[in-house]
């Protein structure tokens, strides 16, 4: 794979099955690094009525900005996301059939999360409220002109977004029956919204308890007071007149979001945040149901949610669940297996007795698979056909070996096609993943698809620290950063240099976020890495705790009183491996500083060392960024490999 190849990649996403089973339409996205853009459009597959396609995936609005599309309860009505070239997503509304959309807001910095109501007749979403004078709510004042902002709270910016406490995101409600006939003189008018919530912080993820009550999640406690800087967050709820205030969790865990499905049931995932209320480290949320208390519908010690559940007219429950880098689709209450083998699932919808489902596979970035209620999920779509030439996948083989203390460890070699250029090998890319709770998969990704095309072999693995083997495999690097995760990726690495055609005399090391903080680490430490690339790294736990969007508890959690020496920067003066530091000017998650006090280090004691800054990208700029630099990324990166392994 090329860098120019990511173009070709094609990703599913916000899978939505009309209530009948008769469709399903989802989200197709791709890169346009020509207009520097990302396209997205809503397109639909029908079925019949065994859940299999009875057409092909067709195009259904022609926005280049759709998203988030939801059916209405009856099937006639399509909800969705449309932003124009340069302006924000607003909601807009179409016959479910095709046709002309209406457009139902105009809110100035966007909307989101769409949902409806029973009945049908009225759409709740998120909109943030600009505090007046700021966010162009006064056209003559220009952003560095605007008032100096107070900051009382520990929390108050959010990577990819800034700050927040002066917008704060609310639950509005759009009443359809107020939406002027399409032969109306006043066709272009917009039907009012109402807004539910009010007050300070953030409320989100809608949804209705009936016709007459609208859920969300929120910090809030039992008068319905915004309670700034904590974890816990609970479902809540008021009336269409945004009165009569209910909170319907304990107010000591951490709700990610809310269900209803169409026979009342009430799902929701709930984080416990231990003795502390703020002890997060590998403690997976479990889905419950607010209508029967009591159990856990999923194991927090094994179970960990790859994406939001996805709940039934008939009350019919599916979550998706990572396991040793895979994905696994089950129906919650009967145990049964949907989905499962090399499949890494990002999206899930159930209606009309069918279940969807997208994944990214060994061969594609991004497919749609369903099947009825109580089978097994088929593939139904071929986005393979599209990665053409370079862009043909490599396939990888995978890894099983032991730690020095026995411990089993498990991960992936993705080897360049052909023969090696030198007689002693493949040179080698130990690549590691940020999180750290989260997952590497064997499945098709672009990082290790072009270090792969370009001739190198890559070693990715899940050390311990990571998601998918269970709560104690996550949290085995609580306040032990450096110790168990680095024994577990250099048997890694030891294991896959045992193949006769990679190099040992060189091989590269390669992270972002953790993974950044784990290669300034192992750079520090060892002298065996011939180069090393440390991108959007945590480096120095003092300043990050005072920087980070997360705010003070990440580190207390994961290195505690440990902070200065589990930090890389404390044993920066140790590195003499020339590394390339990459960081976003806007990063919000691991801040700037983090990589400029790196990059000041190592230049002060003549390191070889190149800084790569992007401006205007957050921490996401490898996955999300702007098609353009993450071409850019891609072409800087195989620069520095070609530099220092060729």
């Amino acid at each position: 794979m090329q860098p120019s190849d990511l173009t070709k990649i094609r990703t599913l996403s916000s899978p939505t099955v009309r209530p009948d089973g008769a469709d399903v339409v989802v989200v197709v996205s791709r890169p346009d690094v020509e207009d520097n853009r990302y396209r997205t459009s809503l397109w639909r597959l029908p079925l019949g009525d065994d859940g299999s396609p009875s057409g092909e995936l067709a195009r259904l609005t022609h926005g280049t900005r759709d998203s988030s599309p939801v059916y209405s309860p009856d099937g006639s009505l399509l909800a969705f996301l449309r932003a124009s070239e340069d302006g924000p997503a607003q909601l807009h509304v179409m016959a479910a059939d095709g046709g002309d959309a209406r457009r139902l807001t105009d809110a100035r910095l966007g909307v989101s999360e769409p949902v409806w109501s029973p009945d049908g007749r009225r759409l709740a979403y998120v909109a943030r409220v600009p505090e007046e004078g700021r966010y162009g709510t006064d056209e003559k004042i220009k952003p560095d002109q605007e008032a100096p902002r107070l900051i009382e709270h520990s929390r108050y910016q959010a990577d990819g977004l800034g700050y927040v406490l002066d917008r704060p995101s609310k639950i509005f409600v759009v009443d359809l029956d107020d939406l002027p006939a399409d032969d109306a003189e006043d066709a272009e008018r917009l039907p009012e919204s109402r807004q539910l919530t009010a007050g300070d912080g953030d409320d989100r993820s809608p949804a209705w308890l009936d016709d007459e009550r609208v859920a969300f999640v929120a910090s809030r406690d039992g008068r319905g007071t915004w309670r700034p800087d904590t974890l816990v967050s609970d479902v809540c709820s008021v009336d269409l007149r945004g009165k009569g205030f209910r909170r319907h969790t304990d107010g000591t865990g951490s709700v990610g979001g809310v269900q209803v499905a169409g026979d009342g049931s009430v799902v929701c995932t709930v984080g416990d945040l231990g003795p502390s209320g703020q002890d997060f480290v590998a403690r997976s949320a479990a889905l419950r149901r607010l209508d029967a208390p009591g159990a856990a519908l999923t194991d927090p010690e094994t179970d960990h949610l790859a994406c939001a559940p996805a709940v039934g007219v008939g009350g019919t429950l599916v979550a998706a669940v990572e396991h040793r880098g895979d994905t696994v689709v089950r129906d919650v209450d009967t145990g049964q297996v949907l989905l499962d083998g090399h499949v890494s699932v990002a999206g899930l919808a159930v209606g009309g007795g069918v279940v969807a489902a997208v994944a990214g596979t060994r061969t594609s970035y991004s497919e749609l698979l369903v099947g009825r209620v109580g089978e097994r999920l088929r593939q139904v779509t071929d986005l393979r056909r599209h990665l053409t030439g370079t862009a043909a996948p490599i396939e990888p083989e995978e890894l099983q070996t032991s730690a020095e203390d026995g411990y089993p460890v498990h991960g992936w070699l993705f080897r360049p096609a052909g023969a090696p250029r030198r007689k002693a090998g493949h040179p080698v890319v130990l690549m590691i993943h940020g999180g750290p709770f989260t997952q590497y998969s064997g499945n098709l990704f672009d990082e290790a698809q072009v270090l792969a095309g370009a001739g190198y072999a890559v070693v990715m693995g899940n050390p311990r620290g990571g998601s998918g083997y269970g709560a104690a495999h996550g949290r085995a690097v609580k306040e032990a950063i450096g110790t168990v995760d680095v024994a577990d990726l250099t048997a890694l690495l030891d294991h896959a240099l045992t193949r006769q055609d990679l190099d040992s005399s060189r091989v590269g090391v390669q992270g972002g976020s953790y993974g950044g903080l784990m290669t300034t680490w192992l750079v520090a430490h060892s002298d065996r890495f011939t180069a090393a690339v440390s991108e959007r790294a945590v480096n120095a736990w003092d300043s990050f705790a005072g920087t980070s969007d997360i705010g003070w508890f990440f580190g207390d959690e994961y290195v505690g009183e440990h902070a200065h020496e589990q930090s890389p920067l404390t044993w920066a003066d140790q590195i003499r491996t020339p590394t390339m530091v990459i960081h976003s000017e806007r990063d919000f998650r691991c801040p700037l500083e983090q990589g400029q006090r790196l990059y000041a280090r190592l230049r002060r004691n003549g390191v070889p060392t190149r800084f790569l800054v992007f401006p205007g990208e957050g921490h996401e700029l490898s996955r999300t960024g702007q098609p353009r630099h993450r071409v850019q990324r891609f072409e800087h990166i195989l620069a520095w490999w070609e530099e220092h392994l060729r």
